[in-house]
């Protein structure tokens, strides 16, 4: 088996064991009150993600901008990516459908407001769902996510509103960059263009930032990686973004699919990939929290990141729901109490050295200077290995070394099978999954069929279904060191050296 492996060089965006670590480790130097506030935002915490769901209502419907890599595409069902919804809702019909998630879905913690357009270019609309939901869903947590352009006027309603989440979508700091991104503007009742409106933009955002922070407000600044154009500059980004109180970074993979419509995709402007996405997301967690585990998820997404369970909520379907969400409350308590059980269970277990059957992540540590490898997963949840390989459609990939193990983030595929162990004929989505697997040195998961366990060892990528329902770091640490222990790693510097 020919084993890929990672160097990541300190020169390159090399960073230390609390910047790369999982969540515990990136939440562990903040105060506690901070820590208390994202401990079950599945969005703000890469730990909670794993066990607590999250749902946008489109109730925003008019932007203030225009970007290169947007189209705003309703009725699209089977896309998944900003700005793209089955059904505009109403704020009362937004209210109802949030009520309705949240009694079925009891570990849905927070209720975001992210499009189609810009919820604050639709202040009424948006600032009504959340004096409602504020009123009869007081468990929940209420986000918004903005362009930042109309963001100063409205940052004292927002936190009249006790939104204390907030997420600004900053994709530069320098106005000949921005112009290059945003093709206008419509500010005080004119459409601006080039780099007057790229200045406004900046200038709005930035100051929008700074007043969120000095309130107490957790801001998230998502940025959009497009190559060649601002991919080296959100080092800067990283840099501004944090002085100014930002407490985390999400730097995303431009989507660029020419049938989307949007103008990088009809032009031909290509898409970062793995690798390239790793290096710069790395380059910036020298200087911010990294956010890694997003899914750039729909403005009408239900569930748990990386999956949507919007067609169970339609508006037909709630309709004929009666929910008493008194009743409801007092479930998705009992649920949230035994999942934080849970996590506190398995903390005990990791600081204890885990199960017998695994070694420590600290005797990783220990370990002389290894080769990096990259180890990939299928989960339904939880932070444990538990689906079938033929069933994912996501992968969540890890790197694990010396240093331990650090997430870095998930890979989207077509699920390979539809429900038989055998995984069906499914030739050509499995050399796709295979294709998103490049770079991996193996993958973990529930239970894994003879046809593609033969497919991924013929490409030197191990399989394993040995680690089954165990928690996921410490099955990656294991397995990372079953491969140490047979040699794997030994040849490591004959073979080509591949970030994924």
């Amino acid at each position: 088996m020919e084993l890929k492996v990672v160097e990541t060089p300190k020169e390159q965006g090399g960073c230390s064991a609390s910047s790369c670590g999982g969540s515990a480790d990136q939440l562990a130097h903040l105060p506690e009150a901070i820590r208390e506030k994202v401990k079950n935002h599945p969005c703000y915490s890469e730990q909670a993600h794993h066990h607590y769901a999250r749902m946008h209502v489109a109730v925003a419907p008019a932007c203030n901008i225009q970007c290169h890599y947007c189209n705003r595409k309703y009725d699209c069902a089977n896309e998944s990516r900003p700005g793209v919804v089955s059904e505009l809702l109403t704020p009362e019909q937004a209210v109802k459908k949030t009520l309705a998630v949240a009694a079925n879905i009891p570990q849905m913690t927070v209720l975001g407001i992210a499009g189609p357009g810009d919820p604050l270019a639709n202040p009424e609309r948006t600032l009504a769902t959340f004096r409602a939901l504020s009123e009869q869903a007081p468990d929940i947590k209420l986000c918004v996510s903005t362009n930042g352009l109309a963001l100063p006027e409205l940052v004292d309603e927002l936190c009249q509103h006790n939104i204390d989440h907030v997420t600004i979508t900053i994709n530069c700091v320098d106005p000949d960059v921005g112009a290059k991104i945003y093709p206008w503007i419509f500010w005080q009742g004119r459409r601006i263009r080039g780099r007057k409106a790229a200045e406004i933009l900046i200038a709005q955002q930035q100051k929008g930032l700074e007043m969120l922070t000095a309130r107490g407000v957790l801001v998230k600044v998502n940025s959009v990686m497009i190559p060649g154009v601002n991919d080296e500059h959100l080092k800067e980004v990283s840099k501004v973004v944090k002085a100014k109180g930002a407490f985390l970074h999400n730097v995303m993979p431009l989507i660029a699919e020419a049938e989307h419509g949007t103008f990088y995709g009809v032009m031909g402007q290509r898409s970062p990939d793995a690798a390239e996405l790793q290096a710069l997301q790395d380059a910036c967690a020298g200087d911010m929290n990294m956010m890694r585990h997003c899914r750039q998820c729909r403005a009408d997404a239900v569930g748990m990141l990386g999956e949507d369970r919007g067609d169970e909520f339609t508006l037909e379907k709630i309709e004929a729901m009666e929910i008493d969400y008194a009743a409801a409350m007092e479930r998705r308590a009992e649920v949230h109490a035994r999942i934080e059980a849970e996590r506190a269970e398995q903390e005990r277990a990791k600081a204890s050295g885990g199960n017998v059957a695994f070694v420590s992540l600290d005797s990783l540590r220990a370990r002389p200077q290894t080769p990096k490898a990259l180890i990939a997963v299928s989960t339904q949840g939880g932070g444990v290995v538990n689906q079938h390989f033929g069933h994912a459609r996501e992968f969540l990939v890890y790197e694990a070394s010396a240093n331990g193990v650090r997430f870095i983030g998930p890979r989207r595929v077509d699920a390979y099978c539809s429900g038989d162990d055998t995984c069906g004929e499914a030739e050509t989505t499995l050399q796709r999954t295979i294709k998103v697997l490049e770079g991996c040195a193996g993958v973990l998961s529930a239970k894994i069929g003879l046809p593609p366990w033969e497919a991924l060892e013929a490409v030197g990528i191990q399989p394993s279904g040995e680690y089954a329902w165990e928690p996921i770091e410490e099955a990656v640490a294991a397995f990372y060191q079953e491969l140490l222990k047979g040699g794997h790693l030994d040849q490591r510097d004959e073979r080509t050296r591949e970030v994924a």
